[in-house]
């Protein structure tokens, strides 16, 4: 799940940022409503959790910027103004959650699951499935077959990211931008070195891969028997 987070406190949004990363979230920071309004117009994101008192646009702005402009990103505010009338504009100029600083990190995070939740599926708990590889987003278990399969934050998250998108083609860069985030160096193999690690934990020895490369492009992860 990549996320943005817009927040011109830098030691809180870092705070965020490592603590969401550490929960296998890709995360972008913006430290104005600006660049969090440029960051949302050019890159794919699950979710926006998005401050108030921002510099050069505020909160409010860019969340209804965004609406205006079609753009459906579920936003969550994240602000220590707590008074009801508060709350009511935010929720009024289009986001889809407000909480409150100061705030527990283990209730955003559950927060942004849930708006991920709601967003695919109405709100029923969604378990993915390729063939007879099952992830359950609520747990972050991971079985095929039956057997639990341990995954790291980061096989966890490229491995999602690959379930969500079952059969399409992904571009290294695709990948890249999503699992790690805007700053990721393109000329790394991390990328290929993460495939090679959920390979060798997913695959069933015998059987051709379910993620398989595109060569010169990328990957795709699909059930070669349905291919």
């Amino acid at each position: 799940m990549r996320v943005l987070i817009v927040e011109d406190e830098r030691r809180m949004a870092s705070y965020i940022g490592r603590a969401l990363s550490e929960e296998a979230f890709s995360v972008d920071i913006a430290t104005d409503g600006a660049e969090g309004l440029e960051l949302a117009r050019t890159h794919e994101y699950d979710a926006i959790v998005l401050d108030l008192m921002l510099p050069k646009v505020d909160g409010l702005s860019v969340c209804r910027t965004l609406r205006c402009e079609g753009r459906q990103t579920p936003v969550i505010i994240l602000s220590a103004r707590d008074m009801l009338e508060d709350r009511v504009r935010g929720l009024d100029a289009g986001a889809d959650d407000y909480l409150v600083k100061p705030f527990a990190m283990v209730e955003l995070s559950a927060r942004l699951r849930a708006l991920q939740r709601r967003r695919q599926a109405g709100g029923a708990r969604v378990v993915l499935t390729v063939g007879d590889l099952e992830m359950d987003p609520s747990t972050r278990a991971v079985h095929r077959s039956g057997r639990a399969i341990p995954v790291t934050a980061k096989e966890y998250a490229l491995l999602e990211y690959f379930m969500r998108r079952a059969g399409a083609v992904l571009t290294r860069t695709m990948i890249a931008e999503h699992v790690w985030d805007f700053t990721f160096d393109h000329a790394s193999n991390v990328v290929d070195v993460y495939v090679k690690h959920l390979r060798d934990k997913i695959d069933v020895s015998g059987e051709p891969s379910l993620i398989q490369a595109i060569r010169g492009v990328g990957y795709v992860f699909r059930d070669p028997r349905q291919a």
